[in-house]
């Protein structure tokens, strides 16, 4: 379990000091220094992502047996295995370490494959053969959404919206060099690709610190209500308009509007690296949502590629946004990501056939002379833009956003610990004024990183970090880290605790 602050996404930022002034001049660097190293392992998401694609969401292969049933059923096998995993998340968790768990799901998944593939050339049986192959998807997808939903809990928020986001990509240019394929390459290349995806996670497992690593802690934690509903308004305005974004050569993942925002929150993250600014996800996400659906329900333009793309692009910007706020809940108070995911996940996919029935069906129903589609989509509209707005009025998005946290017998007792010293840090960071850069550093020192192990975790210059070590403890009036555990309440130091802040802020200890 960890502790981070979601800093950079303040809505109203507290001004840097000269000092912070002057040293942010310094880290403008050239092009070879914004460059970070994404390790390869991080991005197989995006590897399942253009599997999903290929086969189920959204396919250009044009399988002839399947249908929009055979996708509900796909989405409803995930749906129904995740949230059994909800229920027994605290038996059944971390699955990060369990080698069954990879096998079972990379056996499921290559196996819906083979069946997929096999209905094009066994019409006698393709019916069959396409609703075997959704069940065994949908149980590969649900337990493959919950593995990489372990490793991004274990990042903080500048690491998961780079590795994300970057995923989001790599996943498209997968599916745009799997269009060129044959049918026999398409289909070998295909079923390598459930495989690669979990290789990927257990080496990206492998490069996480042991302590970094998924917990058997639980912490006692209700539901927060406030992401899940605003992510079902999104994925619900997704859903009435998924079948534009299919049109043409792409799918939702391959989508030039997914690309295109995925790209740019990468750039932005590069660039701005700390400093990056979250809200900026609300702002691209809700006008592409609203003027697709507005163009449906005014315009009429239900076949329009043009709002197919703006819905696709919006829909990829929140769901970055989602991927942050759950993730942080993981990395700040050590909830379990099989347990959050797997509700936000479940609840996502559930608002998104909700959507594509209200497309379908909503044409039949007329009211004083409206007809239902677009009813529902005045409502989705509303609901959109008031909960974005909620969204950007709060102060911080590193908020519990409705999820309360509690202390009864069934918390584990270190959890609920580490989970007071994330809040000691914050109200600290309040009362002495600190900025945002300096509380994401103060909760790393609280983990008791070293200078070196911060610059690396908050992707800045060489420098940066120890001038905001210095600016905490000036602020603090302390010289020590021993000083500093003492006002922030942890105890059990090590034994160079005690050391100057000189040597500290050079990376020379722990």
């Amino acid at each position: 379990m960890h502790s981070s602050n979601v800093a950079a996404q303040n809505v109203a930022p507290a001004k840097p000091s000269s000092g912070d002034q002057a040293q942010e001049k310094k880290t403008h660097r050239p092009l070879r220094d914004v460059l970070v190293p994404i390790p390869l392992a991080f991005l197989g998401l995006g590897v399942y992502r253009a599997w999903i694609e290929i086969t189920f969401v959204g396919s250009f292969v044009g399988f002839q047996a399947f249908s929009v049933s055979m996708r509900d059923i796909f989405d409803l096998t995930a749906i129904v295995e995740m949230l059994a995993c909800v229920a027994l998340a605290r038996r059944i968790g971390p699955l990060f370490n369990r080698a069954r768990v990879y096998i079972l799901c990379g056996s499921f998944m290559l196996l819906s494959t083979v069946l997929l593939f096999a209905s094009s050339f066994m019409p006698s049986i393709a019916l069959e053969l396409c609703f075997a192959s959704s069940v065994l998807g949908g149980l590969g997808l649900g337990l493959i959404i919950l593995i990489f939903s372990e490793l991004y809990g274990c990042l903080n928020p500048i690491r998961v919206t780079l590795y994300y986001a970057s995923s989001l990509v790599f996943g498209a240019l997968i599916v745009y060099v799997y269009m060129g394929f044959k049918m026999p390459w398409l289909f070998a290349m295909t079923a390598l690709l459930p495989v690669a995806a979990l290789l990927c996670a257990r080496r990206a497992f492998g490069l996480l610190p042991e302590g970094e690593r998924p917990q058997k802690t639980w912490v006692s934690v209700s539901v927060p209500w406030k992401i899940m509903l605003l992510m079902g308004f999104f994925a619900f305005s997704y859903g009435i308009i998924e079948s534009s974004a299919y049109r043409g050569a792409f799918g939702p993942h391959s989508s030039p509007g997914t690309f295109i925002v995925a790209v740019l929150v990468v750039i932005g993250v590069l660039v701005r690296r700390d400093k990056f600014d979250f809200n900026v996800l609300c702002r691209i996400a809700l006008p592409l949502t609203v003027v697709a659906l507005f163009s449906i329900s005014v315009f009429g333009f239900a076949d329009d590629v043009f709002g197919g793309y703006c819905v696709a692009g919006g829909y990829t910007a929140f769901t970055i946004l989602i991927m942050v706020l759950c993730s942080n809940l993981c990395y700040r108070y050590g909830v379990s990501a099989i347990w959050l995911f797997g509700l936000e996940r479940s609840l996502r996919l559930v608002f998104m056939f909700l959507g594509r029935c209200v497309y379908e069906y909503g044409s039949m129903i007329d009211i004083g002379g409206v007809r239902g589609t677009t009813i529902a989509i005045g409502i989705a509209i509303v609901a959109v833009i008031m909960g974005t707005f909620v969204l950007l009025s709060q102060k911080e998005l590193s908020n519990t956003w409705g999820a309360s946290f509690f202390d009864g017998s069934g918390a584990d007792g270190q959890a609920v610990r580490k989970q007071e010293i994330v809040d000691r840090c914050e109200l600290l960071a309040k009362r002495f004024g600190l900025t945002s850069r300096e509380t994401e550093v103060l909760m790393l020192l609280a983990q008791r990183k070293t200078v070196g192990q911060i610059e690396h975790e908050l992707f800045i210059a060489n420098g940066t970090a120890k001038a905001h070590v210095r600016h905490v403890y000036q602020k603090f009036d302390i010289h020590s880290r021993e000083e500093l555990f003492d006002l922030i309440g942890i105890d059990g130091l090590q034994s160079n605790a005690d050391a100057p802040v000189e040597e500290l802020a050079a990376g020379k200890h722990a």
